[in-house]
């Protein structure tokens, strides 16, 4: 018996739309990752991308359990001496991106390198609810009703 390896022509990507209205976001960027792998599907192969489209909409009304909105920070260095900045998820939400929380937690859970990338080119995140994908027909994915913990 052969292993069997799924080969980039034979792939076929759907498109998913999910309202992250209320959900955790760690449980959403999780099962966001999986999604974009490929790793739902039983043809998924490691090195092959697999994965399907995701479009994510209501990104700023996404939910933080404990005290992550005050606590939780974001570091990055603007190369000059003493260039140390950062913000909390809080100011991040709240500000005129607030869709990269989604993108930098589902970034941060998909492998790194050239296949990582070509995945991540597949999500697109949405602080409102309009979204310009309609005519590619996403099928909706419910994430608060699969599971109670889900949504706070």
């Amino acid at each position: 018996m052969k292993t069997y390896s799924a080969k980039p022509t034979e792939v076929d990507r759907k498109w998913f739309v999910i309202d992250a209205e209320g959900v955790v976001l760690g449980r959403l960027a999780a099962i966001v990752a999986n999604i974009l792998r490929g790793k739902h599907k039983p043809m998924f192969t490691p090195h092959i991308d697999t994965g399907d489209h995701v479009v994510i909409i209501n990104a700023d009304k996404v939910k933080l359990t404990g005290n992550k909105l005050a606590d939780k920070r974001f570091f990055w260095h603007t190369g000059y001496p003493g260039g140390i900045k950062n913000r909390t998820m809080g100011q991040i939400l709240t500000g005129a991106h607030p869709e990269r929380v989604i993108e930098k937690a589902i970034e941060r859970m998909v492998p790194r390198g050239p296949l990582g990338r070509a995945q991540l080119k597949k999500l697109r995140v949405y602080a409102g609810t309009e979204h310009p994908h309609d005519a590619q027909q996403p099928e909706v994915l419910d994430l608060a009703a699969r599971n109670p913990k889900n949504k706070r």
